[in-house]
């Protein structure tokens, strides 16, 4: 062991003389800084935003005055997706599929005003996150600092001296990792500390800091193993760098950027165009509840009037309008539910998709994992879907069912044409002052890390193959001096 530390100390020592290396290091570290600082700013301003919003639309549908419930329903309202406790590590796919939803009868909106809408073409190329300096920067700057730890001394004649003097490959191996590590472990702590700061604020659940933890530690550990076989592997530090800046663009350049592609080909998700015009022509075809010769709605009348124990719809002892809404709203409800299960369905098939490409890189398996613990991937925004449209259901049916027995028939007919019929069909204020607001429910800690773990499992067998790897190079000096 005390091999090893010194074997260590000398690495360090070397690092901290290199100017180059020590550049590198100082600014790699301040732009984690920064993405740290920055990103958290942006998140909690985007908290507190979000926050407020949704408490605007409230009070803006609790103040509309006594009017026609059918009103009420057309004048709609807002579901805003609460900000994820550790969206400030990585913002995921939020930047992409919006926050802010407007419900109103008979539509289902998709969500709007997500950040790639709004600001510059750069944040579709990735905004500045912890996330995408771990995943992307960090493991860069190591393979230039140390591609040459290895392979330079072997150039200069030093390496065979070591191990003549009985330094073991694995020893000196390990002494080179440790310090590659450390100075990974330096240059990632505020984007760390970041982490555990969301955790002890009550932001995030200790569960997925400590999971996205493990998961980054693991992905950093793995390229510093890589990075040391090959730099023991090579014969010049030329060789080691070339080869490893090759394999740092093929596993976190190329397969991700790849990947979308890929799985767009193999599960194709219909165009926006293409789906609206299979629902209008779907909505054609389910029936018009304002023609009487309808054969559904007609059927639905009949029904109505046998289970009154009626004739005639002016019989009826609730307002049929009312009952023609809510039956209406059940059938574009369930239309939209249809394409929408559809829609995310092949979603699900591309990322089914992406995700199995974590067999070729590392850089898929530890997004999968910050993603779905920062519970900013598309599982999490299908469940905001889910629960907005849920919650617009609901308020649009309890709007029906007071035009159904609020507001009499007669009046309800007449209220175009009669002034008196028109205010009697204003109901009071009270009704949506009374409405629930929308109240969105997180998955459990247990739903989430049961999630993530498939790719948290194929991080680990990453990094135990680059200590396989790491561990036949150290065999491979030892035999080399021998």
């Amino acid at each position: 062991m005390s091999v090893i530390l010194s074997v260590t100390r000398n690495e360090l020592r070397h690092l901290v003389r290199s100017r180059v290396a020590l550049t590198g290091l100082i600014l790699v570290a301040l732009l984690t800084f920064a993405a740290a600082l920055t990103s958290n700013a942006y998140q909690a301003d985007q908290a507190g935003l979000r926050e407020r919003l949704q408490h605007a639309a409230d009070q803006d549908f609790a103040a509309q005055p006594n009017r026609h419930p059918h009103r009420v329903v057309h004048f709609g309202h807002f579901a805003i997706r609460p900000a994820s406790g550790l969206a400030a590590m990585d913002p995921g796919v939020e930047a992409y599929t919006g926050n802010m939803i407007f419900l109103e009868g008979h539509r289902q909106n998709s969500a709007n005003f997500g950040d790639a809408r709004q600001s510059s073409l750069l944040v579709r190329f990735g905004q500045l996150s912890p996330a995408l300096v771990l995943q992307v920067i960090v493991p860069l700057l190591l393979v230039f600092i140390g591609a040459g730890m290895i392979a330079g001394e072997r150039e200069r004649g030093t390496l065979r001296q070591s191990l003549l003097a009985g330094i073991s490959g694995g020893a000196l191996l390990s002494g080179k990792a440790l310090a590659l590590g450390l100075a990974a472990l330096a240059i990632s702590t505020p984007a760390f500390g970041l982490l555990l700061w969301l955790g002890a604020s009550g932001g995030a659940r200790l569960s997925a800091v400590g999971l996205t933890t493990l998961g980054y530690v693991a992905y950093l550990a793995f390229w510093t193993l890589l990075i040391i076989a090959v730099s023991a592997t090579a014969n010049r530090s030329r060789s080691a760098l070339i080869g490893l800046v090759g394999a740092w663009a093929f596993m976190v350049v190329l397969v991700p950027r790849v990947a979308p592609e890929a799985a767009a080909a193999l599960a194709p998700l219909p165009t926006r165009v293409e789906t609206d015009i299979a629902v209008q022509r779907d909505l054609r075809s389910m029936g018009d509840s304002h023609n009487p010769n309808d054969p559904y709605f007609a059927a639905f009348k009949q029904k109505t009037l046998k289970q009154y124990g009626v004739t005639r719809v002016e019989d009826l002892p609730v307002n049929y309008r009312g009952l023609l809404a809510i039956e209406g709203e059940k059938l574009t409800s369930s239309l939209f539910d249809r394409y929408a299960d559809q829609a995310f369905g092949a979603m699900e098939a591309q990322g089914r998709v992406m995700d199995a490409l974590a067999v070729v890189s590392p850089t898929v398996a530890i997004r999968r994992v910050s993603m779905t613990l920062a519970e900013t991937d598309l599982f999490a925004y299908r469940r905001f879907l889910e629960q907005a449209e849920a919650y617009r259901y609901d308020l649009v049916q309890r709007l029906n069912r007071l035009q159904a027995t609020a507001v009499t028939a007669a009046d309800d007919a007449a209220k175009s044409k009669n002034a008196a019929a028109e205010a009697r069909s204003r109901i009071s204020a009270d009704h949506w002052q009374a409405m629930p607001h929308f109240d969105p429910k997180r998955p459990s800690a247990a739903d989430v890390v049961g999630r993530a773990v498939p790719a948290l499992v194929a991080l680990l067998l990453w990094l135990a193959a680059g200590a396989v790897f790491a561990a036949r190079a150290g065999h491979r000096l030892n035999r080399s001096a021998a």
